[in-house]
Order: structure tokens, then C-alpha cells, then sequence
């Protein structure tokens, strides 16, 4: 099982939200390529980047600094916020991004999703993030009338490299995954799943092992910002590899 260290950009910095609040962001590096070294220095083997500012504008906004951090470690990336096109799928592959995100279009424009599959095969994970239990889009600013069950069993045959799942509500709140319903969710499609929001330690990370065996990955961020879990032992405890 992989361990992503997130890196959330507002602004060119590291921040993180609370429930995706753009106006609780809390700034922890102002200089977010030092903290993708870091992370890789320390032995992550894929990041998770996203670009807030990018969600809202439906473009990417921190460009330049996803860019930099791409040319500094040698590290996988997975890019989220803003993607919304297949133009703008190929230019990130193109400037060495391992893997897209697409989510606010996984709910509104399919056929896309579906198009970019089988363009990049390997290269698209389709990104659920969810509200009680419904899809939020353009940057969680809107909660749609969709379960998030309902769009991954629609995108089951897409053909994505994962399904990352997101509970808004626990996201930058520390308190814990939503196993329950990543279990679910895990358990009801074949696309492999990836567990974002709430994580907070160690044993949150071994609960989400153990309850969910197959589990792809573990997306965490102010856990690691804040030094309750420490990236190394995460690390040693999952012993991810890369996929």
C-alpha cells in the first residue's frame, strides 16, 4: 500500500484546508518544492499535488510551481485541481506528471473521463470527493444530488489507474479516516481505491490496512505538516510500493 504526502497549493504555498475551505487555509512551507524534497528525501515514492487555486478556476493556476517541483525530485506525481481537458491532460504528462486527476469532470463530462482512459492508459484516477455521501465538484464549492457510491460504480469500466475517495468532512480535521464508507466504496467496484481525508496516525493508517486489504493507497497531509505521523515509520509500516 503507497502513502501520497499531499501537497495542497494556494497562492504558490503548502496549505491546508479545513472540510475544503479555502478560507481556513493554514500555510505550513512557503517554498513547496523544498517540501516535495523533503517528502522524497525522507522516502515517498509518489506525491500528491493539487492545485486549489486551479479547482476554482477550472485552469491550472500553479503552474510554474507544479513544474518546479516536477524537474526537482525524481519522485511519481499525481496532479489534481483545474484539469479539465485532454489538452490539459497531455501538457502535464508531458512536463512529467505520472498520473491526473480528474474529478469535478468524472461527474460532468464522462465521455472525457472515459476518452482520457483510453488515451493514457495508467496515467488517469478519477477523483470522488464526497459531502454526506455526495459528489462535491468545482473545488467542494458545490454538492451534487449524485452518490459517490453511485459515480465510481458508473466509472467502474472507465478503465482509471485508481479511484482516489475523499471525505470532505474529515479532510485537515484529524479525526480519523471514514473506513466505513472507503470500505464500501472498496468493496463494490474493481478499480483500485485510494484513502484521503482525516488521517491523523499511525493507527489510522494500520486500521485502514487491516479493514481494507485491498486498499491501493493513503493520501496524508497535515498529519505529516504537523509531525503526527512520521513519514518514514508510515513508510515502514505500510511498505508501499509503487504502482
Amino acid at each position: 500500500m503507497i502513502l501520497y504526502p499531499a501537497i495542497d497549493l494556494k497562492g504558490g504555498e503548502c496549505v491546508r484546508l479545513e472540510k475544503g475551505v479555502m478560507d481556513a487555509a493554514t500555510v505550513f512551507n512557503r517554498d513547496p518544492v523544498a517540501q516535495a524534497q523533503s517528502f522524497a528525501a525522507d522516502g515517498a515514492t509518489y506525491l500528491h499535488i493539487v492545485d486549489l487555486d486551479g479547482a476554482f478556476a477550472a485552469k491550472s493556476v500553479n503552474g510554474a510551481v507544479i513544474e518546479a517541483i516536477a524537474k526537482a525530485v525524481r519522485i511519481k506525481i499525481q496532479l489534481g485541481g483545474g484539469i479539465r481537458s485532454i489538452e490539459a491532460i497531455e501538457a502535464w504528462l508531458d512536463r512529467g506528471i505520472s498520473r491526473c486527476i480528474l474529478g469535478t469532470v468524472a461527474l460532468k463530462d464522462p465521455k472525457l473521463v472515459r476518452e482520457a482512459c483510453r488515451r493514457f492508459p495508467r496515467k488517469i484516477a478519477i477523483g470522488i470527493d464526497a459531502r454526506d455521501g455526495m459528489v462535491a465538484v468545482e473545488g467542494w464549492a458545490e454538492t451534487s444530488t449524485t452518490r459517490a457510491l453511485d459515480l465510481a460504480r458508473r466509472l467502474e469500466d472507465a478503465g482509471a489507474a485508481a479511484l482516489i475517495y475523499t471525505d470532505i468532512d474529515r479532510d485537515g480535521m484529524m479525526s480519523g479516516a471514514n473506513v466505513d464508507a472507503t470500505k464500501a466504496l472498496a468493496d463494490a467496484v474493481s478499480t483500485p481505491i485510494i484513502a484521503s481525508g482525516g488521517v491523523s496516525s499511525l493507527d489510522d493508517l494500520a486500521t485502514l490496512r487491516g479493514r481494507i486489504p485491498n486498499l491501493n493507497g493513503v493520501i496524508s497531509g497535515r498529519a505529516l505538516y504537523d509531525g503526527r505521523i512520521q513519514l518514514k515509520a508510515a513508510l515502514e509500516l505500510l511498505k508501499g510500493e509503487i504502482c
